[in-house]
């Protein structure tokens, strides 16, 4: 049964780092945290940053050190918030788990075990403006035998009041050197092969986040065996080929509105996420050396708002529409001017 388990496992889980130690390129965090888990004493703790830069691993690091595989599950709580957000969820799982005082502490097998409980809430910064005003008075009534470890992208989305009761720790996006010398870890580990292009395909796909670019590996890894190309990274991806983007962006440019209108349908007839494509025209716009920033600055503008339109629901062939004649409009009329 332990072969299959392993088997089926996923990498982001097989090769999360166990210890504070070994989180990778966040050296000031893991410093600071290193020196807190020689103590014992825990502050309460607010972890921001990119997605997939450590945040939770370190949160799940610090808690396995202190209490071991015994006491886990008794001392920790976990909660995502994007599920459990809510100001019930506040009055009652989180309130009874803080509420309960525990033993006096000491060593167990080796784990410093110290007289309090952990309660970790990742994404929090999804929870509900009410659901965090009452927190904070969960947190103040019972710091002593209870520490919040909170964990959320945007630190903005938390209140002020929870945010200043907390040590904060800023994790930094992941460098390409460190995303590649894991990832080539790992690859050895599972006997795969990725060529150089294929490397720097899945870096500048997964965008800095080594979850998902792990999880791309794997899922490459499954359908096309062990020699892996990057062609085979970005139709695992999602991500829309960037000769596709390329195309529309031509089209657009070339002032054809029959052109261009024959790029968004066959973006659409592909089944592309037009919200990818979006993304993507948006790098390709920004380092375009023929367009002024005037004209960059006018659809980019546009992808914004078509962006915002797709997030509340909008027609995808219609805000595609939308960009590609926005994109003809900024790139002709400049033209005109100019003229």
């Amino acid at each position: 049964m332990a072969p299959l388990l392993q088997s089926t496992q996923p990498w982001v889980e097989k090769y999360r780092p166990k210890q504070v130690k070994d989180v990778a390129h966040q050296e000031e965090v893991v410093k600071v945290l290193t020196n807190t888990l020689e103590t014992s004493n825990c502050p309460h703790m607010l972890f921001y940053g990119p997605p997939g830069t450590g945040k939770t691993t370190t949160a799940l690091a610090i808690a396995h050190q202190l209490f071991g595989p015994e006491l886990y599950k008794s001392r920790v709580l976990e909660l995502n918030a994007s599920d459990d957000r809510g100001i019930n969820v506040v009055r009652t799982k989180i309130k009874d788990f803080a509420a309960v005082a525990v033993g006096t502490g000491g060593r167990q097998g080796g784990y410093p075990c110290p007289p309090y409980k952990i309660i970790i809430l990742d994404e929090a910064d999804s929870m509900t403006e009410d659901a965090q005003n009452a927190l904070r008075r969960t947190m103040e009534t019972y710091s002593r035998v209870t520490r919040f470890f909170f964990i959320c992208n945007y630190i903005s989305r938390i209140i002020e009041p929870l945010a200043s009761r907390c040590a904060k720790f800023r994790f930094k996006p992941l460098s390409e050197e460190i995303m590649t010398s894991r990832v080539l870890h790992i690859c050895n580990e599972e006997g795969h092969n990725l060529d150089p292009q294929a490397l720097s395909t899945l870096s500048s796909i997964s965008q800095g986040d080594l979850r998902r670019a792990i999880t791309y590996l794997q899922g490459a890894a499954r359908l096309f065996g062990s020699s892996i190309s990057a062609k085979d990274l970005i139709s695992v991806s999602g991500v829309v080929p960037p000769d596709v983007v390329q195309g529309f962006f031509a089209a657009c440019k070339s002032g054809d509105f029959e052109l261009a209108s024959k790029e968004v349908n066959n973006v659409i007839a592909e089944g592309y996420p037009v919200s990818q494509m979006i993304s993507q025209l948006f790098d390709v716009v920004v380092e375009a050396n023929d367009l002024s920033d005037e004209q960059k600055a006018r659809i980019c503008k546009k992808m914004g708002e078509s962006d915002k339109r797709l997030i509340d629901g909008a027609d995808e062939f219609l805000q595609l529409m939308d960009v590609a004649s926005a994109t003809m409009r900024a790139v002709c009329n400049m033209q005109e001017e100019f003229h």
